[in-house]
């Protein structure tokens, strides 16, 4: 069954997050798009998180899909996403909601960040890093063949937080080209340029296309 096919025969899709920023972007993506979609955040089936204890970005998302599917007995998407620091060794990396220990303690994380880039720093000196999506969807949970979309979001690493938007790290993820932190950015703007927002797009691509 082609994605196409699928489209034409489902108008329910779970969300296999209970993330609520999120949850926010995808409805707003969604909404922007003449798609007979009915987005459902699995939280709303009173489907918990799965057990996340893949190695990568691409495991994790495969995962809390067949996750969700099982459960909900529905088609299902999942992202996964995080910031990578190469100066960091890829941290946080998959771990990036609960860098400092308490699962989506953004303030906490942020902090931590800053700790540990602290010592790295240098007078003029630049830290680069990029926000990482993976989605992926699957027909049903033993789907044998998930369809992967992946966007990766390049910046740099500020000192201190800036914006009152977003979620996560953005507000430390500083778009040079842009002279504006991703917290800074209005919601629309975002997802035209977000990994979240590449992913998505190639997601829906895929939806419209045979």
């Amino acid at each position: 069954m082609t994605q196409s096919t699928w489209l034409e025969k489902h108008t329910d899709l779970v969300l296999a997050s209970n993330n609520k920023g999120k949850i926010s972007e995808f409805n707003h993506i969604f909404e922007t798009l003449n798609l007979p979609i009915q987005v459902i955040p699995q939280g709303h089936l009173q489907i918990e998180d799965a057990v996340e204890d893949g190695l990568s970005f691409i495991e994790n998302a495969i995962l809390k899909a067949r996750h969700a599917a099982k459960h909900s007995g529905k088609p299902a998407i999942a992202d996964d996403s995080g910031l990578c620091v190469p100066a960091l060794g890829g941290a946080p990396g998959i771990y990036s909601a609960r860098y400092a220990g308490e699962h989506g303690n953004d303030s906490a994380n942020n902090h931590k960040l800053i700790q540990a880039l602290q010592p790295l720093r240098q007078k003029h000196t630049i830290i680069t890093g990029m926000f990482v999506c993976v989605l992926a969807f699957v027909e049903h949970a033993e789907d044998p063949l998930p369809k992967i979309f992946q966007g990766v979001w390049q910046g740099e690493i500020l000192t201190e937080a800036r914006g009152e938007h977003g979620f996560g790290y953005d507000p430390l993820f500083w778009l040079p080209e842009l002279g504006k932190t991703s917290a800074e950015l209005e919601k629309a703007e975002k997802n035209k340029i977000s990994h979240r927002g590449q992913a998505m797009q190639a997601f829906i691509q895929s939806l419209i296309t045979n």
